[in-house]
């Protein structure tokens, strides 16, 4: 099961430090060379943290072990750190990303979900909205809302699907790989911030990559601290990468 954590994490230098590590109410931060990586930060209070507070100068490769975590905080800091080496401005998977401008993730595949049954691992803004051409839509999440299954239902639903999106999000709460099992037959859309731009993700049974990167740390950092009204997607771009864009 940890061989998905191993292939984004083996890749990255020992020479990387960790320059900034700042955890905020909506989103985790880590730089490292110029390089920057986010995931979500985690509300969950799990196991208690064994990182030290100060992570200034650690080993990126070292915080990015932390994505095998059971705190869940931690394992956010180690995720922003693994996005932070192959999601960074000037990474080779950034480069050869495509630039989704103003399109989400949800927009891009709209048209070919029409008539589709579909599932949707969390509950992004406006789905139903976005993916009304689907004849089925399966929104699951942890905390269900009204209309939406649990995310336990997984097990049931996704075998019968035609496409199935999740948020980055199954990296740090360690569900992607039963989720990829679950989606063989049709392959997965990973979208969001927390989603490394990693090769190694689209060999597993992932189809796109739907990440970000960020192109102005100071202003993302701001935005992460909430010392400035700037939203994350203001300082970057959304970007997608398929097995053809390698």
């Amino acid at each position: 099961m940890w061989k998905v954590y191993d292939e984004l994490i083996d890749p990255i230098p020992s020479t990387l430090k960790v320059d900034e590590a700042v955890i905020g109410k909506y989103w985790t931060f880590v730089r490292s060379a110029g390089r920057v990586g986010l995931a979500m930060s985690m509300k969950e209070i799990s196991r208690p943290r064994c990182l030290p507070q100060n992570l200034q100068g650690m080993s990126l490769k070292e915080l990015s072990a932390s994505a095998k975590s059971w705190n869940f905080e931690e394992a956010a800091l180690g995720i922003a750190a693994i996005n932070a080496f192959w999601n960074g401005e000037g990474s080779k998977t950034a480069e050869a990303s495509l630039n989704l401008g103003e399109k989400d993730s949800f927009k891009h595949w709209a048209g070919s979900v029409v008539g589709k049954k579909v599932a949707v691992i969390g509950h992004f803004p406006h789905l139903e909205k976005v993916l009304s051409g689907a004849d089925e839509l399966y929104i699951l999440e942890k905390r269900p809302v009204k209309d939406d299954y649990p995310d336990s239902a997984c097990e049931y639903l996704l075998p019968n699907m035609d496409f199935v999106f999740a948020t980055g999000v199954t990296l740090i709460n360690k569900t992607l790989p039963r989720l990829l099992e679950l989606s063989a037959h049709c392959g997965i859309i990973l979208a969001g911030p927390s989603v490394p731009l990693a090769p190694c993700l689209l060999k597993r049974g992932v189809i796109d990559l739907q990440g970000f990167v960020v192109t102005d740390p100071q202003k993302c950092v701001l935005g992460v601290k909430g010392e400035t009204h700037s939203l994350i997607f203001d300082t970057g771009n959304r970007v997608s990468l398929r097995q053809s864009m390698l």
